[in-house]
């Protein structure tokens, strides 16, 4: 596709997320009588990320018409990379959606590629689907709600090129290191040498040797 047309999806999803947000409101985890203490360190975004998830998708399922999108059809696989598929209002390209939530001026952590070999096999497939990431902006509220205040959309195919032999490089480190067996040395993508010494990472020479 063109980067027009991809622009145009993510308009148009853009403002489909906008319209619901604004239909939401806030979501109502608990009473304050039942958490005396409030949020403490469940005020993060993974601590609610499976709910949203299904409120947001659920919700679009519902209203669709509403948020100017012609169809879903939710994933039906717990670990599939995409959450919904649709069809925005005007527009018959199938997209792919992926929803992230993130505290809003949360900190801002390493993301972790636990569905990278789900997401190489995703494009080996098919390379021209259109893969959009859905990030939620959160806050956490004293009367123990949680609040949407505002959602972005993100192209995959806005990453440029040069991250595709990181990607695979990365993904082909994860899968060493986690078949990795204790005393086995691997090395990062950086040529950093790692030794598994009883569950534990530590930085080593070529030949094994734990450096000072």
């Amino acid at each position: 596709m063109t980067v027009e047309q991809i622009e145009a999806l993510r308009k148009g999803l853009q403002e489909s997320f906008d319209l619901l947000v604004s239909k939401i409101g806030k979501i109502q985890i608990g009473k304050k009588e039942q958490f005396p203490y409030g949020w403490r360190k469940s005020a993060k975004g993974r601590t609610v990320w499976r709910i949203l998830e299904e409120l947001i998708t659920q919700n679009i399922e519902k209203y669709h018409t509403e948020f100017k999108i012609d169809s879903i059809i939710p994933s039906d696989s717990e670990v599939s990379v995409f959450d919904f598929e649709c069809k925005i209002t005007g527009n018959p390209t199938p997209v792919y959606i992926n929803i992230k939530s993130a505290v809003l001026d949360g900190r801002k952590n390493k993301d972790d590629i636990s569905k990278g070999d789900g997401l190489k096999e995703f494009y080996e497939k098919d390379i021209n689907k259109n893969f959009f990431i859905g990030t939620f902006f959160i806050k956490f509220n004293d009367d123990m709600t949680i609040e949407i205040d505002h959602a972005t959309v993100f192209p995959i195919a806005w990453i440029p090129e040069e991250f595709h032999p990181l990607f695979i490089d990365a993904l082909a480190f994860a899968k060493s290191k986690k078949e990795a067996g204790n005393g086995d040395i691997i090395q990062e993508p950086s040529g950093k040498y790692l030794k598994k010494v009883k569950s534990r990472w530590l930085e080593v020479d070529e030949d094994g040797n734990l450096k000072d």
